[in-house]
């Protein structure tokens, strides 16, 4: 038995020394493990619970119901969807008496202490099991206030999205909440619980908010029962798409407007009406899914249209040009708009952007009360202390994922496999598409319902290691949509707006959380490789000048020198060091340093010193290797446990410097590459291409025993797969150019 899995389980068992298709299984099971699904298209309505700039539920109900009387209760309800065990750190911020149930299970009730305090802020674990989850808040009115805000902990990493209960609001985003009534309705007195999948009307209670148009609005016009009877000039556009049997050569469109108007099938305008009235009309068409879109301009008589399309004398069904969950027909609308400017259909029919409207930007609409269209990440891959599973990763934003998809371009080089390229750049693609979207939705809602990370810009993690990954892909010739304004945004921030110490050090204010006033390790790669492939692009010496001086900095501050490794992190609160030299963060200051030197000018006056820097950490990590060729979770402690993912980063910076001549001394750093890399293949790489043996994401301490037996291993954790298929693409580079030099490690 191995470190992490048996010798027979092993990929070097299985391939050998044939590290090529190890490298393709690693990329394989990843890909495999994280398909290409696209972010969630859901009706959403703005007259519900938003959230809070810090991603809590607002659940101030003394604002939505101001009729309320003191000794009032009233309801907030939603679903949690889980593919595995979850559990989450919940926030709960009282606003007077609350119980929150999850899974009929009372998880929480506050006390007189939590009721009267404006700045309580209570954690609140919430357990969530396979499948839906029901959380049911019960708030009652008092003096002190009526509600609360709840929500996940870090709400831009834990994401936490809340899907409508009942079956009348099926597919819709967002909790319900109830109008107040004056007894205690669910989790008392034997009073069962409301039944999330079923019919409202079953709950026995009047939830909001609406989702059915009201008497007096159902026989308006459909755009003017959505967006009222503008008193200036305005147009909508509407979207749907018919099947056209393969028997049919033309279409019939016929129906009734109110203004100005043309419909368009695919691309080809197919009807006109100058104003107001009926039409018919027929008009070719190849067989198939066609897409039609109507602009119509509101008039005098109202605002609206009615459109049905025959072909072969039979009616053709409208279906959902793409799918929203919970839209109650088969139409998008989209207003009000400007009616100086007609848009080609090819720019109206996408989810991705939002548009110039009447009064500022506007998206996608359905025809029921308030409900929009709103994308979600639903992706987020669910995990506990100890163990990751569940779904998909695609088109999420964070820094472990940065490594693994920059990981994956270079795999795709090595192995000349353009599908591996392609799912990379969709995936960066992903996050770069819906940009401009993404800070509209914040604005617009108060937390972003995608790119959280990207959007909240607030320290090194949220944006350096994607954002350099992006920028590989623009160096590649990928060039994601967005990606330079994007770069832009991310370099201004490191370079003009990020918290500095007196001497220019990067650092993390943080006030009021327990990283507050610190220095981490990390942050060189959060920072340096974006800002060195930043120059790369845009010319701007500024940017990699700023990542040398950088390692610089943090040298006077991290290194250890009796040992030759870096402490984890300095604290300006105690006005010290750490000095546990934790794996992972010696191996993201080693592995980001050669990502700088390999792009910084040969002349540059910082280069030699960081190539002091370089040597002298490489020989101090070298002499730290184990015997199995693994390092230890904490590299000096020869108790502590092998940890996979700093190895890899040690045998891709050996590997490196070994490749571009920047160690002196070859053979040794060779051997200790090629003994890294079989350590991994033989003791954390299974011939699945799981990945095992790597810790799980880092607080820091001052002690070693936190990084020791607090921080455990996880398989597939994303902070390791990426580094794994860059090492790998390393040791074959690094092999050839052995082969080629005739020196065998």
């Amino acid at each position: 038995m191995g470190e992490y899995i048996d010798a027979r389980e092993s990929s070097s068992y299985w391939f050998g020394d044939e590290d090529g298709r190890i490298l393709e299984v690693i990329a394989a099971r990843y890909i495999g493990a994280n398909p290409p699904i696209p972010f969630a298209l859901r009706t959403f309505s703005k007259a519900g619970i938003l959230q809070t700039a810090e991603g809590l539920y607002d659940m101030d109900f003394a604002a939505k119901h101001p009729q309320a009387e003191d000794g009032d209760y009233a309801y907030a309800y939603g679903l949690v969807w889980s593919d595995g065990e979850r559990s989450i750190d919940g926030v709960m911020e009282p606003l007077g008496p609350v119980r929150l149930f999850v899974n009929e299970q009372l998880t929480y009730l506050s006390t007189v202490v939590d009721e009267l305090d404006p700045q309580a802020r209570i954690q609140v674990p919430l357990e969530l099991t396979p499948g839906w989850n029901t959380l049911l808040l019960e708030a009652r009115k008092t003096a002190s206030g009526f509600g609360c805000r709840f929500g996940a902990d870090e709400a831009k990493v834990r994401i936490l999205q809340v899907a409508a209960p009942f079956t009348d609001r099926q597919g819709s985003a967002g909790w319900v909440y109830s109008e107040p009534v004056k007894t205690v309705c669910f989790g008392s007195d034997g009073k069962p619980f409301p039944d999330g999948q079923a019919d409202e009307a079953a709950s026995g209670l009047n939830w909001l908010p609406a989702v059915k148009w009201p008497e007096h609005l159902r026989g308006l016009p459909n755009l003017e029962r959505i967006y009222g009877h503008p008193a200036q000039p305005a147009a909508a556009y509407a979207w749907s798409t018919v099947h056209v049997p393969a028997s049919a050569e033309r279409i019939e469109l016929n129906g009734s407007v109110r203004g100005a108007t043309q419909i368009w099938v695919d691309d080809t305008l197919a009807v006109t009406v100058a104003g107001g009235g009926p039409f018919r009309i027929q008009t070719e068409v190849k067989p198939g899914i066609r897409q039609i879109v109507v602009r119509t301009e509101n008039a005098k008589e109202g605002w609206g249209f009615e459109l049905a399309v025959e072909a072969n004398g039979e009616p053709l069904a409208f279906f959902e040009p793409v799918k929203v969950h919970g839209n109650p027909s088969a139409w998008l609308y989209l207003a009000p708009l400007p009616v100086e400017e007609v848009l080609p259909p090819e720019q109206v029919r996408l989810v991705n952007k939002t548009f110039e409207g009447l009064i500022g930007r506007v998206y996608w609409a359905v025809d029921a009360p308030e409900l929009r269209v709103r994308p979600f990440y639903e992706n987020a891959m669910l995990s506990n202390k100890w163990t990751t599973g569940g779904a998909t990763n695609f088109g999420r934003w964070d820094y472990p994922l940065g490594v693994t998809m920059y990981g994956l371009l270079r795999t795709a080089k090595e192995l000349n496999r353009p599908d591996i390229r392609a799912y990379a750049l969709s995936h960066i693609s992903s996050c770069t598409e819906w940009y401009e979207y993404s800070l509209w939705d914040r604005v617009e809602y108060g937390f972003p319902a995608i790119n959280h990370q990207l959007v909240l810009l607030r320290m090194l993690d949220n944006c350096g290691s994607f954002g350099s990954a992006m920028l590989q892909a623009s160096l590649d010739g990928g060039e994601p949509a967005e990606s330079r304004k994007i770069a832009d945004r991310i370099s201004d921030f490191m370079l003009k707006r990020l918290e500095r110490r007196e001497d220019g050090a990067f650092y993390r204010r943080c006030e009021g959380e327990y990283s507050a006033d610190t220095m981490w390790a990390d942050d060189l790669y959060m920072s340096a490789p974006f800002l060195a492939r930043y120059s790369e692009i845009s010319g701007e010496a500024d940017a990699i000048n700023e990542a040398a001086k950088q390692f610089l900095r943090f040298k006077r501050y991290l290194y250890m020198s009796d040992q030759q490794i870096m402490s984890h992190v300095y604290d300006f609160k105690y006005g010290k060091p750490t000095r546990v030299p934790w794996g992972r963060g010696n191996g993201w200051v080693l592995f980001s340093l050669t990502e700088l030197l390999e792009r910084l000018p040969e002349d540059h006056a910082d280069r030699e010193q960081l190539l002091t820097m370089f040597r002298e950490l490489s020989e101090g990590i070298a002499a730290l290797q184990s015997a199995s060729g693994l390092w230890h979770q904490v590299l000096n402690r020869a108790d502590a446990y092998l940890e996979a993912s700093c190895t890899a980063m040690f045998v891709y910076a050996f590997s490196r410097g070994i490749r571009f001549g920047w160690l002196d001394r070859k053979e040794p750093y060779a051997e200790a590459a090629i003994k890294g890399w079989r350590g991994l293949t033989a003791e954390a790489i299974d011939r699945q291409g799981n990945v095992h043996g790597v810790c799980s994401g880092s607080r820091y301490s001052f002690s070693p025993f936190y990084y020791m037996e607090d921080l455990r291993t996880v398989r597939n954790d994303n902070h390791g797969i990426g580094i794994m298929m860059l090492a790998a693409v390393e040791v074959l580079q690094l092999k050839a150019a052995l082969a080629d030099s005739n020196i065998t490690p």
